[in-house]
This record gives C-alpha cells, structure tokens and sequence, in this order.
C-alpha cells in the first residue's frame, strides 16, 4: 500500500473515532493529541489485514481524561445488578492505570463467574481454587480472551469500549486506547520492543513517518529487538510473529533474555506489571491466585519458583 494512502487510511479511521466522543471539547484535544502506531502500519504496507489500530496520547492530562470519559461509559454489573467497581487511578510514577477490582480486567461480553465485583475480595481467590481442582475448567471458564471478545464486537455501536485493561482501553471497531505510556512519538517508542513497530502518524500535522531500520525490518520480515520496559510480554510476542511467517535469529532472543535477567519475577507486583496485556484472561487468575496471602496470613512479598511452576503446570 502506498504511504499516501496509508494516510488516508489511518485519517478515514481516526476521523470516524473522534467523531464517536461525545464531549466536544474533550474530542477537540484528542483530535491535536493523537499517535497512531505498532501493528497496523507494517500490515498495511504488506497488504495485510489491520488487526487493529493503537491509539497513543500526547499528554498525562488527556491520557487521564479520555480514561475517565470511556470507564464512565463503561457499565459492567454482576448478576446481583451490583455495580463493578472500575475507576481511573494516577500512579506516583506519573502512570495512568484503569484499575478493576479484584478482576482485573473487565469486558463487554462476560459470564456471571469472570468478575468478581460485588463479592468479598477473597471470592476471587475461592474462584481460582476451584478452577483448580478441575483444570480443564479454566478453558471453559476463560476462552473469553480479549480476542473472542472483539469477534463479536461490531455488532452494537461502533467505537464503545468492550474491553478494560490496567494498560489499555479496547473500542470496538479495531481502535485500542494504550494508556500505560503517553508524549511524544520518540518518547513512546523508547518503551517498544520490535524494531518494525516504529513507524508513526501524528494528527496534529497528519504525517505518516517510515523509519528505515524499521523499513528494513518489514521488507524481509524479520524481527530485530530493540529493547523493552516489559521484555517478558516480547518473548511471548514472539509467538505471534512466527505464526505469520516473521523470523527471528537467537541474537535477538539472547537480548530478551539479557533483559528478562534484570527483572526480579519473584516479586508478585513486578510480575504481574510484567504480564499485563499478554493472555490477559488466564494470567490474571494466576496473579489472583498469587495474591492470595501466606500461610501466616501476610501479604506475599516474594514468589517461591516452585509453588509458581505448581500453579502454572495446573492452569495451563
């Protein structure tokens, strides 16, 4: 696809976005604000289908506004009719987190047994108990992903959130809100992974910017790791790259690894920051299940290899 028509693209879809914000000044500032990049622009020059698009902010303030307007759209109750309890929360660090209790994630499309709002805390732990006593549950419990949801998706309104995340709001119609990071075009790839990604459009002057490394990186279809905040969720992404035909040369892992050494995934809250955003629905029963209090009765200030192979070996 040529750039001037990627633009047109991306321009079409933004447009059609902004026009869904029912706040008028609110869309105003998101119309000069708004990045668009990651995934969608390399499978647009190979002529491949656009997933969907990612959505980054230019600023903290409108980060937090745009959050705030789609969790007050966001209506999720429990069977009982009880609300769910979903808010926007700013971190110390300057992160913009959306912050579902006890579940952890929230979607439009949920079974009476994904969220645990409206129950003591400790129910989330009961349900992860006996989950595991029959494992296999946990697929009929959970294929709910956030892929299954959007399949479904286009069916109401375009553009209502149908999936909540700590990092990322998810609209129907192929638009993700990233949260977790937020400035300028360069600030916010000092935080992505793949070389290939790193291409951008910016709203305020509508340019579509190709950087050559990440050029090259198309052209031959290979992955080239550039480092990461979250080189654990890069590992797994892998996956996904290999399954569309992409390679990767074990220099490139060996730099993951590099970077995965320096985390410390005995702690509980680094590992589930580590996590966020990578099969989203089965990891936060396994961050539940690590919360849950020591035989003492304290809070869990480290994870014990073991115990976490256990868990893992019974959930997945």
């Amino acid at each position: 696809m040529k750039t001037k028509t990627i633009k047109a693209v991306i321009l079409k879809k933004m447009s059609d976005w902004w026009k869904s914000i029912e706040d008028e000044k609110l869309r105003e500032r998101v119309q000069q604000g708004t990045i668009v990049t990651g995934g969608c622009i390399p499978s647009m020059l190979l002529r491949e289908q656009v997933n969907d698009y990612d959505v980054y902010l230019r600023s903290q303030d409108l980060v937090k506004d745009l959050a705030q307007y789609y969790v007050n759209r966001f209506q999720v109750k429990t069977k009982s009719g009880i609300d769910c309890a979903i808010f926007v929360r700013e971190e110390p660090d300057g992160r913009i987190k959306i912050v579902v209790k006890s579940a952890g994630v929230a979607s439009e499309k949920r079974s009476e047994n994904e969220y645990f709002e409206g129950a003591e805390d400790s129910a989330g732990g009961e349900y992860v108990r006996e989950v595991m006593q029959d494992p296999g549950a946990i697929q009929d419990r959970h294929d709910e992903t956030e892929a299954a949801i959007l399949e479904g998706a286009d069916k109401g309104p375009a553009y209502r959130p149908v999936f909540l995340s700590t990092n990322a709001i998810t609209l129907s119609s192929k638009v993700q809100i990233v949260l977790r990071f937020y400035g300028e075009p360069d600030e916010i790839h000092k935080n992505y992974d793949f070389v290939h990604c790193t291409n951008y459009w910016s709203s305020w002057d509508n340019q579509l910017v190709l950087r050559q490394p990440a050029l090259e990186s198309i052209l031959t279809k290979e992955l080239k790791y550039v480092g990461s905040k979250y080189p654990l969720c890069s590992l797994f992404r892998i996956r996904k790259f290999v399954g569309r035909g992409w390679t990767i040369n074990a220099g490139q892992i060996l730099k993951m690894a590099m970077q995965v050494h320096d985390i410390n995934l005995h702690d509980p809250m680094v590992l589930e920051d580590q996590l966020t955003g990578v099969d989203v629905a089965h990891f936060a029963d396994l961050i539940h299940r690590l919360k849950e209090k020591d035989e003492n009765g304290e809070p869990r200030r480290t994870i014990d290899t073991a115990y976490l192979v256990e868990i893992i070996d019974r959930m997945f």
